[in-house]
């Protein structure tokens, strides 16, 4: 039979089926709070959120919480939400992290406007608050080092002690603080502190560090200032600055809200933002701090921020993790008030939902044996016809081709099969899937045992794989043709992390997963998917879902393993059901 011109019709992207942005979200406390709010006619009856990442570091899962959090209450209640980069420490941040950061909130699905904001934008307002402090009497220029401050701190149990300097004189302070701003200092020699209570029991409290000398040059700022704002004092008047309403943040900030109260009520500000707190996404055999996976990536333990074994948004995204599904994981976990871990296979289950939906079918052999027909012509080609997706009628079919020589899973034969074994052994019967039926005649060997290839012979009446007189055949193997299959890279991938918390390790390096990653270099896929591109991910029958990567090229494929077949998370509800 001749080649059909166009032997695919994979679709060019899946499509949205779920969990997008328009949908309604779960109930919370939150959208609790700001449903009373506008109710009553706080804050105006608006709604102003905003997303502040620190650009030191790519987005991770956990940040997709928040993301959908702070852009869903925003949509749902009509409002506004803005992305604003807290780049208050120069020496930690990069021009890189800010793209990649609205990379990864434009591929999750949601969109800023024109509302792209930095809180470096602010310098010049923070510095003219810190001199309101400084006129008020209620801030001071410490010339204590940082061992010293620390030193002084106290405890949770013990009050601290007052810095020496903490009662010069306005006009000194001002002096000080004004030459720290023109660069005449060194780093360390002097910060600002506000004046509070060193004995309060809130450790925040207790004459916070403002202002920091630094002489290093900001990627958007240059090198125009050579101080830079603490975040606790930045952050809260960032949010002031802009209008924001609704200052949702996690729990670990919730001991910083009294702070940022302080700052906010001594000064004469505009707008007092309300910080309501959530917990954070904890996922298990995950960690999530950006410092130690930034270590993770300069120590060369990953191949970058996007290597798919990393939590972040850029690596999900490499591995075939799709938007659709994060949404809707971030849907189902919710928001509460108290931290929890979140088992990883639930994500998994989201992401498996979406992709059975969307994702075409398509066969490969990872790790092949080959099988000759040996009463099918060998010029001969037929091209059968294959489902795209059972669970998509609008998917349509393709054509794959079917020769005399093909591969199979060297898996799928054994020569002395246990009882339920239903794949191919010598003098068995199995289907080919879209094919023929096949029995195995003679087994080939070479010289030191190992079976080279099988012999089997098909039935020409069950094309299609269907026997003509309907005998029930219990196997079912997908196959590629040798003449026409493409060599692929298949990296399958485990978890990083051999333990449930690694965080909770002496050391996060001693719990990795030597076995993360293991590439498989002799794999054979279908024709068709010549001109799969990055990002596109299907479903290789009976082994999984699996993505095109970044490397992959016309001339070398190369796909990623984004998750397997089996259902871990349903099979936990099932079970507590």
């Amino acid at each position: 039979m001749e080649r059909p011109d166009s032997p695919s019709s994979f679709p060019a992207k899946p499509k949205t089926i779920s969990g997008n942005p328009d949908s309604s979200p779960s109930r919370d406390f939150i959208r609790d709070i700001v449903q009373r709010d506008m109710a009553s006619g706080k804050h105006g009856g608006r709604v102003h959120t905003r997303f502040p990442p620190e650009p030191n570091g790519y987005l991770h899962i956990g940040h997709a919480k928040s993301i959908c959090l702070n852009f869903g209450v925003a949509k749902e209640f009509g409002g506004l939400c803005n992305l604003r980069f807290d780049d208050t420490n120069p020496a930690k941040e990069d021009p890189e992290y800010v793209e990649a950061i609205q990379r990864d909130v434009r591929w999750l699905g949601f969109d800023w406007g024109d509302r792209l904001f930095y809180a470096s934008s602010y310098f010049s307002r923070m510095y003219e608050y810190a001199v309101q402090l400084i006129r008020k009497g209620k801030a001071y220029v410490d010339s204590q080092s940082e061992e010293e401050i620390r030193a002084h701190r106290g405890t949770v149990k013990t009050p601290g002690t007052e810095s020496p300097y903490r009662n010069r004189s306005i006009e000194e302070n001002l002096d000080l603080f004004e030459r720290m701003k023109n660069g005449e200092f060194e780093d360390g020699a002097h910060v600002l502190r506000a004046k509070i209570d060193m004995a309060s029991p809130n450790m925040k409290m207790r004459d916070p560090l403002i202002y920091r000398i630094r002489h290093a040059t900001h990627h958007q700022t240059g090198d125009q200032w050579c101080i830079y704002p603490f975040y606790d004092f930045a952050h809260c008047l960032e949010d002031s600055i802009e209008g924001i309403t609704h200052s949702l943040c996690t729990l670990e900030f919730e001991i910083n809200r009294e702070i940022y109260d302080w700052f906010l009520d001594e000064l004469d500000v505009e707008c007092h933002p309300q910080q309501i707190e959530f917990a954070r996404l904890n996922l298990n055999y995950t960690v999530m701090s950006k410092r130690k996976l930034l270590q993770l990536v300069e120590e060369d333990v990953v191949d970058g921020w996007d290597d798919p074994r990393m939590p972040t948004l850029a690596a999900l995204r490499r591995r075939g993790y799709t938007p659709e599904a994060i949404r809707r994981f971030a849907d189902i976990i919710g928001v509460a008030k108290r931290d929890s871990v979140v088992d990883i296979s639930l994500l998994e289950h989201t992401l498996r939902e979406h992709l059975n939906a969307v994702a075409p079918r398509v066969m490969a052999v990872l790790d092949p044996l080959k099988v000759v027909i040996t009463n099918y012509p060998e010029s001969e080609v037929e091209w059968m016809e294959a489902i795209n997706n059972p669970e998509d009628s609008a998917a349509g079919t393709r054509k794959v081709p079917f020769s005399r020589e093909l591969y199979i899973e060297r898996s799928d034969f054994m020569e002395d099969p246990p009882r339920k074994f239903f794949r191919l052994a010598p003098g068995r019967e199995v289907r080919l899937k879209h094919g023929y039926l096949i029995t195995c005649d003679d087994v080939i060997k070479a010289e030191d045992g190992e079976i080279k290839e099988l012999h089997c012979h098909h039935d020409p009446q069950s094309r299609g794989g269907e026997a003509p007189d309907g005998r029930r055949i219990k196997g079912t193997l997908h196959w590629v043709s040798i003449a026409h299959a493409l060599p692929a890279e298949v990296r399958l991938y485990d978890k990083l992390f051999l333990v449930e918390n690694p965080s909770e390790a002496e050391d996060f390096h001693s719990v990795l997963n030597p076995n993360s990653v293991t590439i498989l270099n002799d794999c054979w896929v279908e024709a068709g998917l010549a001109g799969a591109k990055p990002e596109h991910t299907f479903q290789f029958l009976r082994h999984g879902y699996f993505c095109v990567d970044l490397d992959s090229s016309a001339d070398h494929l190369v796909f990623n393993q984004t998750v397997g077949l089996r259902d871990t998370w349903s099979k936990i509800q099932k079970k507590n059901s």
